[in-house]
């Protein structure tokens, strides 16, 4: 399969609602998606889910913009893949980078799926045909909102509710949470909002059956996390923590924590998802993937990835209509009653509409 053609979007599309954590609030997403073309004209998609400011990891929009120009592009122009893993190990030369890394990465795997004539799912070895979602909720400055959307996500049938939480935003309000709603799975995300002097207000979230608090330490902290497991009784899922393989067999062995958030951009893509997939299989390790705010696109490789056996607690891939008023996928990605179907097309399973996109798209560079 030689890359013939390979097309870089700079996408900006306005959300439906704010979103805010303790990082701030976004009102848009500044985006990437990557088309590859092999010699035939079939079109794989990846989606790059940096945001506009590095505040989540080091990468940002326009640093994985220059990173997918200059030095992976490339690269892999008019090379001939095999299979979507030597794309990995390409490269590996670069240091970091995962999510520009992962957009290419992943429109391979689309397109090795297409020219195959299988769906992602099969061709990363999923098993499922359905998959249960989750949704996550932004801190609201009033109780009431929050309460509001959980009672209704609830009735639309999402089997997890996630609330992000931050210093004074925390065990006040999921006592308030779990006094009118007492028995839904619960979980809380502090995206690294919190050091261990704060081990007593964490210990507070213990007695409200939460699911897990996810990453509440420093982004890359294993040992400090390890230190705060055996303090609490809720169990921790890393997330910002685990960039790789070699992240999570350390987190696994040192204690820090007892269920891994898999992002496939954060791990520098879809191969190396595989790999601490099957790692966690081996060590008894819960997983789910989590969301990074994409377009259809992106929420397609994770549908994709979440059908394998172990992802077996509720991720964060929501219907396309609960981030935007329209998605630039055909068709939309839907949820009934908290559960979502793995299409069975080829590739991806969902066919970019390129008028919608362009009417988003504020920047292109084609390479031949």
């Amino acid at each position: 399969m030689k890359i013939d053609e390979i097309i870089v979007y700079k996408v900006n599309m306005l959300m439906k609602n704010p979103f805010t954590t303790s990082f701030g609030t976004e009102h848009d997403r500044l985006f990437l998606l990557v088309e590859v073309k092999n010699e035939d004209g079939l079109s794989g998609w990846g989606e790059c889910t940096a945001s506009e400011s590095p505040l989540y990891i080091e990468e940002f929009t326009e640093s994985s913009w220059i990173m997918l120009n200059k030095f992976l592009i490339p690269m892999i122009l008019k090379k001939d893949i095999e299979h979507p893993d030597e794309v990995h190990e390409l490269f590996s030369v670069y240091k970091r980078n995962h999510l520009a890394k992962s957009a290419i990465e992943g429109a391979v795997w689309d397109l090795y799926a297409k020219s195959k004539g299988i769906s992602l799912s099969e061709a990363l070895g999923g098993v499922k045909s359905s998959i249960e979602v989750g949704i996550s909720l932004g801190i609201e400055e009033d109780i009431e909102t929050l309460l509001e959307n959980i009672r209704e996500k609830t009735e639309e049938g999402y089997k997890r509710i996630k609330v992000k939480i931050k210093p004074g935003k925390d065990v006040e309000v999921i006592d308030k949470v779990r006094e009118h709603f007492p028995d839904i799975p619960l979980m809380v995300d502090a995206n690294s909002a919190y050091t261990l002097d704060d081990i007593e207000t964490l210990k507070k979230l213990d007695p409200y059956n939460l699911m897990m608090i996810e990453q509440p330490l420093a982004a890359g902290d294993l040992i400090d996390h390890a230190k705060l497991q055996k303090e609490i009784k809720t169990p921790i899922c890393l997330d910002e923590s685990i960039h790789s393989y070699d992240d999570a067999r350390k987190a696994i062995e040192l204690g820090s924590g007892r269920i891994i958030n898999l992002k496939i951009g954060r791990v520098g893509g879809l191969s190396e998802v595989k790999r601490i997939h099957d790692l966690c299989v081996q060590e008894n390790i819960a997983m789910w993937c989590g969301g990074m705010l994409e377009s259809g696109v992106g929420r397609a490789h994770n549908i994709a990835i979440t059908s394998l056996a172990n992802f077996t607690l509720p991720g964060d891939t929501a219907a396309s209509s609960r981030y935007w008023e329209k998605d630039i996928i055909e068709p939309e990605v839907t949820v009934q009653d908290g559960i979502l179907q793995v299409p069975t097309k080829p590739g991806i399973g969902y066919d970019v509409n390129r008028d919608e996109l362009l009417k988003h798209t504020v920047e292109v560079k084609t390479f031949r």
